[in-house]
């Protein structure tokens, strides 16, 4: 069959819609918004609160898709070298995600003296700082700067881990492995994800790494071979049976998103009808900006949490009201962000001015604070 593209206005709406309830999910997880107006929407600001965290596992799927479309379409790695296709990936996620953090570090100063709640963050370290510019922070025990950070991180080694991965099966000793190098590399990632599946990602201390998540990556690696192959029907098969026997051994509600994720997307992009489809405009533009509100959004939620809890501190309904201004200025902030920083083509300068610049703000902060 002919190639599908990797990229569509279809997934793109994927990416919106999940990143819109990662919002939702953040404003009704952190309040104080969502505490004083959850009576007007107990069960909605339930849901949000409990389940809106399982979008997470769409963007690893579309990660996994996305990944094995540009390092592999066939199978075979296509890029020339693997150290450098790992820093281009963290030079390209580092840029937006340190200049969203100064943001965040900045707008904890201003509202952490009057606003007294759990969701504000603590003044920050040098060591906290630094580690959130290399995106070490849950790998050496220090707090987040911002909510969903880790995800940021967790997307770095698993982008690195896939790298390496196909470069090592690129780089076998053994001609006949190297010859089969498309067979060996999607067994190798089938093997990777079951054991995520089957043993990793069922041990909660193992959740700073990418073995904790690549099944549901592995598994959106696979949807992607499943849409290019000639017949789905192995690949939709090894799918189901290594979701399956994973929710048999231990059911995860995340788990069982993942897979339906895969395999609904491996079906839909196998369709000419689907892949033409021009979706709906403002979701597919708040799939491509994605990363971006995902980035700023906590600082923006911050700031609003402060302002409207501080002047109504007791009515629903303008809370409630607070929390849509939060969303649509996320929204704004995070096209700000797209449109200036991150569709622009960083180099390791910017990154390193930007990460200096995050540990430069954290560290003014503390001196303006204890001045004070």
């Amino acid at each position: 069959m002919s190639s599908p593209t990797s990229r569509t206005p279809l997934i793109d709406m994927i990416k919106g819609t999940a990143c819109a309830t990662i919002v939702w999910h953040h404003l009704a997880f952190y309040g104080p918004m969502s505490d004083i107006a959850h009576p007007l929407a107990p069960a909605l600001m339930a849901w949000l609160y409990d389940y809106g965290r399982m979008a997470v596992q769409v963007f690893l799927v579309l990660g996994g898709y996305l990944a094995a479309a540009s390092l592999a379409p066939q199978g075979v790695a296509r890029f020339e070298h693997a150290g450098t296709a790992i820093a281009k990936r963290f030079v390209r996620l580092v840029v937006p995600y340190a200049v969203a953090l100064v943001l965040a570090v900045l707008v904890s100063a201003l509202v952490r003296p009057w606003m007294d709640h759990h969701s504000v963050p603590d003044q920050p370290t040098f060591s906290q700082l630094l580690a959130n510019a290399l995106l070490l922070q849950d790998i050496v025990g220090a707090g987040a700067l911002s909510a969903g950070v880790w995800y940021v991180a967790i997307d770095f080694q698993l982008f690195a881990l896939t790298v390496l991965m196909l470069a090592g099966v690129r780089a076998l000793p053994v001609p006949q492995l190297r010859h089969q190098a498309a067979a060996v590399s999607q067994g190798l990632v089938l093997l990777m994800a079951g054991a995520s599946l089957w043993l990793f990602n069922r041990m909660a201390g193992l959740d700073m790494w990418a073995l904790y998540f690549f099944g549901a990556y592995g598994l959106g690696m696979l949807a992607y071979w499943a849409t290019r192959a000639p017949q789905a029907q192995g690949w939709m098969t090894m799918m189901a049976l290594l979701a399956g026997v994973a929710l048999a051994v231990d059911f995860r509600a995340r788990i069982a998103v993942a897979a339906v994720t895969a395999l609904c997307l491996a079906v839909a992009m196998r369709s000419d009808r689907v892949r033409s489809f021009a979706g709906v405009s403002p979701i597919v533009q708040l799939g491509q900006m994605s990363y971006s509100v995902f980035l700023v959004h906590f600082a923006v939620c911050l700031l609003v949490n402060a302002v409207v809890c501080h002047l109504w501190p007791t009515s629903p309904v303008l809370n409630a009201l607070g929390m849509l201004l939060a969303f649509a200025l996320s929204l704004a902030a995070g096209r700000l962000l797209y449109l200036r920083v991150e569709r622009h083509v960083p180099s390791w300068s910017t990154a390193l001015r930007w990460q200096l610049g995050l540990v430069g703000a954290g560290m003014l902060v503390v001196i303006t604070s204890n001045w004070a």
